[in-house]
């Protein structure tokens, strides 16, 4: 006769079934934790970004920036550029901005926005023709317009543009050979 053999292998019972499930609940948790903390961190990063650009600044820079000489041969002594809101910014009151400007041999000169060019005074005209304007909407070009002690040849010069909200910073040099309009 034949004896039968007893086979010591079981089934999973009740409670390593229960721990089997709970290991892939726990991983499934963590993958899906990754997986959606991966997509919103971004979503956060970038609006972190929209944030700091727009604490950058509300304004830019549209084209050239000029220095004129009404006397080449001594120096550049006015300053003319235009500005424009930057896509999505409000209306700027344009009375609160103001603009340091200095060279490596001077110290810096403040500003202020006024209704005649000075050398501590900006003008500020739509499109640059008019009256002075006190304020910049959305869609339009502002003409800025100053005097400053004469900057001779090749000298580089600073300027900082400091409206109510960010700021922005740019440099130029004065051409070697300065005519009546020069571009910076």
């Amino acid at each position: 006769m034949t004896q039968l053999r007893s086979d010591n292998r079981k089934g999973f019972t009740g409670l390593e079934a229960a721990i089997v499930l709970i290991a892939i609940v726990v991983v499934a948790a963590m993958f899906f934790y990754v997986v959606l903390g991966a997509g919103f961190n971004p979503q956060k990063r970038s609006d972190n970004g929209i944030k700091s650009a727009e604490q950058a600044g509300t304004i830019q820079m549209i084209g050239n920036v000029y220095g004129l000489a009404t006397v080449p041969s001594s120096g550049i002594n006015e300053i003319r550029f235009s500005i424009r809101l930057v896509p999505g910014a409000p209306s700027m009151n344009l009375t609160t901005m103001k603009i340091v400007f200095s060279t490596p041999a001077t110290s810096p000169v403040m500003l202020s926005q006024g209704t005649t060019a000075s050398t501590s005074v900006f003008t500020t005209r739509l499109n640059g023709a008019g009256d002075s304007v006190n304020s910049i909407d959305p869609d339009q070009q502002i003409e800025i317009d100053f005097f400053i002690a004469n900057v001779p040849a090749g000298t580089g010069m600073n300027f900082d543009l400091r409206p109510p909200l960010g700021a922005l910073s740019f440099n130029r040099t004065a051409p070697g050979t300065i005519a009546s309009t020069n571009v910076l």
